[in-house]
C-alpha cells in the first residue's frame, strides 16, 4: 500500500507553495481539478500586500482590521503581517522577479483601503500568473490533474487520506500522513463571478459532512469592477490597481458618484464601492463605467499590459475608452476554520491553506491583495508545523467503509443553474432576510433530490452561506442587509 508524506488538494498559490516548501526527500502529491492551471491565482491580476518594513506592521495589520470592520482574529493578522516580509524574501530569494522602481528597488504601489503603497506586482497586472509559473518551475513533486474530490478519509480526529473521481465513474483513494486543503473558494457557485469555473466549494461541503462547521460564510466579497455584457460566466476582472493608479468609477455623464457615498471614493473599501454602484445604478437607472482618461497610452500599456490585450480582444481601446462595469462574485473571507498554524480544529493531520481557509485574517471584508499574501504565509506557518509534528498514519486504522459515488445526474445541470442564479439574486451584494429564507428553502428542497455527489456538496455549502446569512440579522462589512418594506 502507498503511503504519500503529503497530500496536497488545489495548485494555486498556497498549495503550490507548501509543495515548494515541503523537503525534496519527501514523498509528495499534488491533485488539481483540471489543469494545473485553472486556478484563482493564475487570474489573479492584482498584487501581494506585504508590510514594507518593520514600521510597516502595525499599519498594515490597522488597515487590515479596518478594512475587516474589526470583525478579524487579531491574533492572525499579526501573524500574517509579522511573517509577510519574510515569506515574500524568500520567494525573493528562490528567484521570484517582482517589479522594481527605476531606483532597481522593489516597486511599492497603493490599493483601496490601504494607509500606504505596499502592494508588490509582478509583470504590471499579471502578478499571479507570474507567480504561479514560478511556483510550478520550482515544483519538484509528483501531480495528478483532472481528479476532482468525492470525499476525506477522516476518522476519530485523523485524516487518512482522499477519495477522487479521475473520470465520470471511477474513482481512486490515496492515503497520505498529512493532508493540506489548498483548493479554493466558492465562485462557481454565483451565476456571476471573476474566479476559475474549478472553484466550486465542494471540498467545504465535505468538511461539514464530516462534522467541520464552516465558518463566517455568509462574508463574500463581490469585486465592484468587472468587465460587464460578457456571455460567459466568469467575468473579465479590471483589477483594484487601475483605481490605485487613477482610474475613475463614472455614470453616463461622467459624474464621480461613488464620493457621495464613502469620502475616500474609488479607494474605498470594496464592499463600500460594489454596494455604491449596485445601489446608484439601481436608483438612478445609469450606467456605470471605468474611465481612464487620466492615463497616457504608453504608461497603460507597460503597467497593464494583460488588462489592455484582453479589452482589445473584446473591443475595447484602452485608456480612450470607458468601460460599462458591475460588482461579480470575488472572494469569500470565510471558509473551513484552522488554528494560528493553519490546522483544522481537533484535527491531528488535516491543513487548510489559502482561500478554503478561515484564518480570521479578513474579518467582514478582505483587504485588497492580501490573498496572495495569506496563501504564501500560511502555506509555510502549515509545512513547518507539519515536519515539526511529524504525525504518521497506519492506514490499517481507517474502519469506516469507502462509498462509491456518483458523480453526476442528469437533473444537476438545470438545478447547478438553478442554484447559480438563486445564489446571485438572493445572497449577493445587498440581502433581504426573507429572500436569504427563501433561498435557503429552495436549496434545502434540492438537496431532498438524487442529485449527484459534486452537486451535493455544492447544495451543502450553498446551504451553509445561506444559513450563515439568515443567522446574522444585522449588516456587517460585506454582509449588508437591506430593510423589508
Amino acid at each position: 500500500m502507498q503511503i504519500y508524506d503529503y497530500l496536497i488538494i488545489g495548485s494555486g498559490v498556497a498549495g503550490l507553495n507548501a509543495a515548494r516548501l515541503i523537503p525534496k526527500d519527501k514523498k509528495v502529491l499534488l491533485v488539481c481539478k483540471k489543469s494545473p492551471w485553472d486556478c484563482n491565482t493564475f487570474w489573479a491580476q492584482g498584487g501581494v500586500a506585504t508590510a514594507v518594513d518593520d514600521k510597516d506592521i502595525p499599519l498594515h495589520i490597522q488597515d487590515t482590521l479596518t478594512a475587516g470592520v474589526n470583525y478579524n482574529d487579531k491574533n492572525a493578522v499579526e501573524i500574517l503581517s509579522k511573517n509577510s516580509l519574510s515569506a515574500i524574501h524568500n520567494l525573493i530569494d528562490a528567484g521570484l522577479k517582482f517589479d522594481l522602481n527605476s531606483k532597481g528597488e522593489l516597486a511599492f504601489t497603493k490599493e483601496a483601503a490601504h494607509s500606504r503603497s505596499r502592494i508588490l506586482h509582478a509583470d504590471g497586472d499579471a502578478t499571479g500568473r507570474m507567480i504561479h509559473m514560478f511556483l510550478i518551475e520550482q515544483f519538484s513533486h509528483e501531480i495528478l490533474t483532472e481528479a476532482v474530490v468525492s470525499d476525506l478519509l477522516i476518522e476519530d480526529d485523523v485524516c487518512y487520506g482522499a477519495q477522487f473521481f479521475i473520470n465520470e465513474t471511477e474513482e481512486k483513494v490515496i492515503y497520505a500522513h498529512n493532508t493540506i486543503i489548498a483548493s479554493g473558494g466558492v465562485g462557481s457557485l454565483y451565476k456571476y463571478h471573476t474566479n476559475s469555473t474549478t472553484i466550486a466549494g465542494e471540498v467545504q461541503g465535505i468538511c461539514l459532512e464530516k462534522g467541520i462547521q464552516l465558518k463566517d460564510m455568509e462574508m463574500i466579497q463581490f469585486h465592484p469592477t468587472v468587465v460587464k455584457g460578457t456571455h460567459f460566466a466568469r467575468k473579465p476582472l479590471l483589477s483594484e490597481a487601475l483605481r490605485g493608479e487613477g482610474a475613475h468609477i463614472v455614470d453616463e455623464d461622467g459624474k464621480r458618484f461613488v464620493f457621495d457615498y464613502h469620502e475616500d471614493g474609488e479607494l474605498a473599501p470594496r464592499d463600500v464601492v460594489s454596494r455604491a454602484i449596485f445601489d446608484y445604478a439601481k436608483k438612478n437607472r445609469k450606467k456605470v463605467f471605468l474611465s481612464f482618461e487620466n492615463f497616457e497610452k504608453e504608461f497603460f500599456i507597460k503597467r497593464f499590459p494583460n488588462i489592455y490585450a484582453n479589452l482589445k480582444d473584446i473591443g475595447f481601446e484602452l485608456p480612450f475608452e470607458r468601460v460599462p462595469i458591475s460588482p461579480a462574485f470575488h472572494y469569500t473571507m470565510g471558509g473551513i476554520p484552522t488554528d494560528s498554524n493553519a490546522k483544522i480544529n481537533n484535527m491531528k493531520n488535516l491543513y487548510v491553506v489559502g482561500e478554503a481557509a478561515c484564518t480570521g485574517v479578513h474579518g467582514a471584508n478582505r483587504l485588497a491583495s492580501n490573498s496572495l499574501l495569506e496563501g504564501i504565509v500560511f502555506s509555510k506557518i502549515a509545512v513547518e508545523h507539519s515536519l515539526k509534528n511529524n504525525f504518521k498514519i497506519s492506514y490499517k486504522n481507517y474502519n469506516k467503509k469507502i462509498l462509491s459515488y456518483i458523480r453526476n445526474n442528469e437533473i444537476d445541470k438545470n438545478i447547478k443553474n438553478s442554484l447559480r442564479k438563486l445564489m446571485w439574486e438572493n445572497a449577493a451584494i445587498v440581502r433581504k432576510q426573507s429572500n436569504l429564507e427563501y433561498a435557503l428553502n429552495e436549496v434545502q428542497k434540492f438537496l431532498q433530490q438524487d442529485v449527484g455527489r459534486l452537486l451535493r456538496l455544492r447544495l451543502l455549502t450553498a446551504q451553509s452561506i445561506l444559513q450563515a446569512a439568515v443567522n446574522r440579522k444585522e449588516s456587517l462589512g460585506a454582509h449588508f442587509l437591506e430593510e423589508e418594506r
